[in-house]
């Protein structure tokens, strides 16, 4: 049985909002993409209080003009897909959003969202994982907003769970202005071309002067309980020279980091397979800059 919510509320300031959150009895609603589905299947139920934040003042909206990159929670996916500051400076999250579903759900669904329904094969989270991304997660304490950072990479612990807690509401996405010379990839597949969710996923951010790599963050997702830093593959790469010695190297390194499962999508060993083939690709497509 759904249960039955007994308030809606749509607040304009986030302090009203974190105070109606302060019991953790609250459902938090902006663009209802993942939501939605998850609630009429019977896999999520609605708490009593169902909280729209979509029109809290301040809570979306990309900030790209200092050391730190910002972008708000209510951010749809539309709005970075079309962010001529982001196409510049962050190109690899551009990418993924041109990727994400279609263009009715990419003009609904929000940052803070995807991130926070914490799937495996969630699209903004590869890319935001290679460009060394933190969550701000603000709460109402003690009569006052009190806000924590975490790294986008100690964010999620499993499938459809996060550190967020009930009471927490995740305010922000926050990075920093990336270098210069970084390159960034990012591929994706599904059975369909559109409004299908990635068998696999894989995301390169990195340094490039030299021809060598440094700072190199590899990001997967489809491949294991969470979005995950493929560390093995970063290591193979970092300060060595882009050739081919090195993205071979990379390849073999991705099995060590990507831990698939079978269900109905795509069997482990595809997964797998297609993993190391993303790799090969993001860096001979970089090599070939």
């Amino acid at each position: 049985m759904m249960q039955e919510i007994t308030s809606y509320l749509a607040p304009c300031r986030l302090d009203e909002a974190l105070q109606a959150m302060a019991d953790g009895e609250a459902t938090v609603f902006c663009g209802g993409t993942d939501l939605s589905p998850q609630t009429e299947s019977g896999a999520r139920q609605y708490k009593a209080t169902l909280l729209n934040i979509r029109r809290i003042e301040g809570l979306g909206g990309i900030d790209a003009q200092g050391d730190e990159i910002r972008i708000g929670a209510t951010t749809t996916v539309s709005e970075i897909r079309r962010s001529a500051a982001l196409a510049e400076l962050a190109p690899v999250l551009v990418e993924a959003a041109e990727h994400f579903a279609s263009e009715q759900i990419r003009n609904a669904a929000s940052v803070g969202g995807n991130l926070c329904n914490a799937s495996p094969a969630g699209d903004m989270s590869p890319p935001l994982l290679v460009l060394g991304a933190s969550v701000e997660l603000a709460c109402w304490r003690n009569d006052a907003v009190h806000t924590r950072r975490v790294p986008l990479e100690r964010f999620f612990l499993g499938p459809g769970k996060t550190v967020r807690l009930p009471q927490e509401l995740l305010t922000a996405v926050v990075f920093e202005r990336p270098a210069a010379d970084f390159v960034g990839r990012f591929r994706k597949a599904g059975p369909r071309p559109a409004l299908e969710i990635s068998t696999v996923s894989v995301a390169l951010g990195a340094r490039v002067a030299g021809g060598r790599l440094s700072n190199v963050r590899v990001a997967m997702g489809s491949v294991a309980p969470t979005p995950l830093r493929a560390r093995h593959v970063e290591a193979a790469l970092e300060g060595k020279p882009l050739e081919a010695a090195t993205v071979a190297a990379a390849v073999a390194a991705a099995a060590e980091d990507a831990k698939p499962i079978d269900d109905v999508r795509a069997s482990a060993w595809y997964r797998g397979h297609l993993v190391r083939v993303f790799v090969e690709e993001v860096l001979n497509d970089v090599r070939r800059d």
